[in-house]
Parts: C-alpha cells; sequence; structure tokens
C-alpha cells in the first residue's frame, strides 16, 4: 500500500471520506452516527453498484445516512444524478434541506476545495430539487431531485434512485393505498438510466406492501443494532400498540386481521435478579419438520409464579439438521424431557433423541391444532413471558397466527407446552 505521506491532499481527503464516512456526517452535525454500522450504511449507498433494500428501526438514523450519502454523492459521484422519492412532498422537503446544510458546512467547502480545486456552490437550492458548482452531468437533469409519491414523474431519469419510507402506515390500512404505491414503484423502474441503481429503505407494514417488489431487504432490528437498550426496549414496547412495535422496531409485518394474539409479551433475561434460572428444570418441546415449507419449531418452558416462561427457535430446516442444537439448547437451559409427536413419523424422533443422548417424550396428538392453540396459549398468553434469545421470528409466527396462517409450527410447539404446564 502505497505510504500516506506520498499521498497528495486530494489523495488523503478522498480516502479520509472512504474509510470515515460517519466521522463526517459527525462532523457536520450528526453526532449519533457510529462507525461500524452507519458507516457501513453510508458506504454501501455510496459505493456499491448492486440494487439494495435496507429496513431499519426507526430512530437508527436510516434517513441521516441518505442525507450524508446524497452530500458526498454531488461530491465524488458529479457525473451522476440522483431521484429521490418519500410519501410526502414536505417529508421530501425534509431531507433536501439537510443535505443543503451539509454541503454548505465548513467541513464540506474546505473539503471540495482539495478534492476538486474548485469552491462548491449551489446553483440551485429549493425543497425539491439540488444542483451544484461541481455537477458534470450531460443532460439537464438537477443533480437531486425530490419527489413526493403521487408526484409527476414523466421524462425524468436518474442514475441513482432513492426511495425512502414509501411505505407507511397507509398501506397498512388501505389496500387502494397499498397498490398506489406499488403502481409507483414499478413506474420508477422506466426511469432507471441504463448502468444505474435502486437503494430503498424504510420498515415494513403489509405482506403485500412495495416491499414485496424490491430485492430482498437487509434489516437491522431494534436487537441487532445496539443503539436502544434493553430497557428502552421494553418501554416503547408496552407504550405502543403490538402491531406499531412489530413494524417499527422488529421489522415485522403486523398481525393479520383476526389474529389470536394480539398483546405484546415482554422479554426478560435468563435469570432474574436472584440469580435463579427461569427455565431449569422445565420442559423442551419440538414441532419437527421432514422438508417441504413446514418450519421445525423448539420450545423450552416452565411455569412459576403464575407465569409461563417461553424461549423459542424456528429453522426453516429438516429436523435432522438442526437436532443437535435444539438438544444442546434443551441441556443448556436445564429443561427436560424433550417432548415430540409420535403421530406423523411413527417414533423416528423420539428414539433419534434417545441416539443423540437426549430425554425424550413421545405422545400421540388427537386435539385439533386451531383448537389446541386457541384453547392452551390463548388462555395463558397474559401470563407468558419470553426469555432473552428467543428468535423474533418465533414470536412473528405466533403474533400473526388465525385460523388460515400459512404456517404454525411456533404457535403449535408453544400451545402443546402451555397444555402440559395447565396439566399440571
Amino acid at each position: 500500500m502505497q505510504s500516506n505521506r506520498l499521498l497528495t491532499p486530494q489523495q488523503k481527503t478522498a480516502m479520509w471520506l472512504i474509510e470515515h464516512p460517519a466521522e463526517f456526517g459527525r462532523r457536520v452535525g450528526f453526532t449519533k452516527l457510529r462507525d461500524d454500522l452507519h458507516g457501513m450504511w453510508i458506504n454501501d449507498m455510496l459505493w456499491r453498484t448492486d440494487d439494495q433494500t435496507k429496513q431499519s428501526h426507526r430512530g437508527s438514523y436510516k434517513t441521516t445516512c441518505l442525507e450524508v450519502d446524497m452530500a458526498l454523492a454531488c461530491m465524488v459521484l458529479r457525473d451522476k444524478n440522483t431521484i429521490f422519492l418519500r410519501k410526502t412532498d414536505n417529508d421530501v422537503a425534509e431531507v433536501m434541506q439537510a443535505v443543503q446544510s451539509i454541503l454548505l458546512h465548513p467541513l464540506t467547502q474546505a473539503m471540495c476545495q482539495v478534492l476538486t480545486g474548485k469552491p462548491l456552490e449551489l446553483y440551485k437550492a429549493t425543497n425539491k430539487q439540488i444542483t451544484t458548482s461541481l455537477y458534470a452531468h450531460a443532460g439537464g437533469a438537477p443533480q437531486i431531485l425530490g419527489i413526493g409519491v403521487g408526484g409527476s414523474l414523466t421524462g425524468k431519469h436518474g442514475d441513482i434512485i432513492i426511495t425512502d419510507d414509501i411505505v407507511n402506515r397507509l398501506d397498512r390500512q388501505s389496500r387502494a393505498e397499498r397498490e398506489r404505491t406499488k403502481l409507483i414503484y414499478q413506474e420508477l423502474q422506466n426511469l432507471r438510466n441504463p448502468g444505474g441503481r435502486f437503494i430503498n429503505t424504510g420498515t415494513p407494514w403489509h405482506k403485500e406492501d412495495a416491499f414485496s417488489l424490491m430485492p430482498t431487504p437487509e434489516k437491522w432490528d431494534c436487537y441487532q443494532t445496539g443503539l436502544l437498550s434493553k430497557q428502552k426496549i421494553e418501554e416503547l414496547r408496552m407504550q405502543m400498540a403490538p402491531s406499531l412495535f412489530a413494524a417499527n422496531y422488529e421489522l415485522r409485518h403486523i398481525a393479520s386481521d383476526g389474529a389470536l394474539f394480539d398483546t405484546s409479551r415482554p422479554i426478560v433475561p435468563e435469570e432474574n435478579e436472584e440469580g435463579v434460572h427461569l427455565l431449569r428444570n422445565g420442559i423442551a418441546h419440538i414441532d419437527a419438520a421432514y422438508g417441504g415449507e413446514d418450519y421445525t419449531a423448539f420450545t423450552c418452558c416452565q411455569m412459576a409464579g403464575g407465569k409461563i416462561y417461553l424461549y423459542g427457535k424456528l429453522w426453516h430446516s429438516h429436523v435432522d439438521t438442526v437436532l443437535n442444537t435444539a438438544l444442546a439448547e434443551a441441556n443448556r437451559l436445564m429443561c427436560g424431557p424433550v417432548y415430540c409427536e409420535l403421530n406423523g413419523d411413527k417414533g423416528y424422533l423420539s428414539k433419534e433423541i434417545r441416539n443423540r443422548g437426549g430425554y425424550a417424550f413421545g405422545y400421540t396428538e388427537s386435539q385439533n391444532k386451531y383448537i389446541k392453540i386457541s384453547t392452551y396459549l390463548k388462555k395463558w398468553w397474559s401470563k407468558v413471558v419470553f426469555v432473552e434469545g428467543t428468535d423474533p421470528a418465533y414470536i412473528e409466527q405466533i403474533m400473526d397466527f388465525t385460523d388460515s396462517a400459512e404456517h404454525d409450527d411456533a404457535p403449535d410447539s408453544a400451545a402443546t407446552c402451555c397444555r402440559i404446564m395447565d396439566g399440571r
């Protein structure tokens, strides 16, 4: 690698922007940006050439990263133009003003002088478009053009097309709004210049919203980013409707109409304040998948103080591939025996658990699945507490359960455990 002492000031400045985009953001006023998380997001937005979809929880500064990205693009991607879409014109104006503030910041001005040998001036700066003196695009389009959903797209073309929060609560409440947003997103495909790319950010609201048309999202929920403390997450959970918390912080589709479980349950550490392990001497259960679209669901369960503590894992895998992991968790959490149904596999799973050193209890299931879930899990739901480490997908499957749910492996496993505890 070339010694830093041999680099020109221009090269040093360019390298610093590439290596420290979040630091640049902090210096121009966005003090909460983190190098590991937001620096990665900004660099992805700025330098990747593929289409991308990023979903992150509310308050994670994803729009701030977009603002920094668009300002940097004006400086280092001077031959590219950007089309930026948000839900309303007011939403667009808020972002455009922030980008202008970054471009006018003394640090940005100084860096542009070093990078280009020219001062950065705003030739045009309104609530809907920005064009700087650095712009080197051959066409007559603005350097950044902001449009609210529903604004005219006729005759527009862009090298970089950004959508930010074009899906919101309206898309959950109204099928017509969902279809309108999807049509607009489809129309955006015609605006992409050859070699152009899409950057999509936001939170999901419905299984059939516009995110269903976008590339598979990269997700950062409230448990992954480290931006919210456990205490803050629980406060937020208790302050809002389960559907709102699920969409805004867990990045999962809110429960379907007619869902049995419409109230979120708390999540607690494995040990209480006295150091007592909450699942010790509990039971375990496996709802096995043997291929196809089913999931393997694994539950550890204990009842204490009138509460039922549940720890759940969910794998979209054949049970044989995850059985060792499940048995290791049951052993770690001191839960046994491992209950498993005999009906479908003629006792195969219970034998396999014993062959692998586990303590199995096979049973014959005779109760209708929906009745079991709506009876036992519903009965105990207000007393259920999830133990930390439970898969968000496990909880999501329970929250989305209806009599016509596509998948019911997690609620079935949890309901079986509740039935066993109810019998005690």
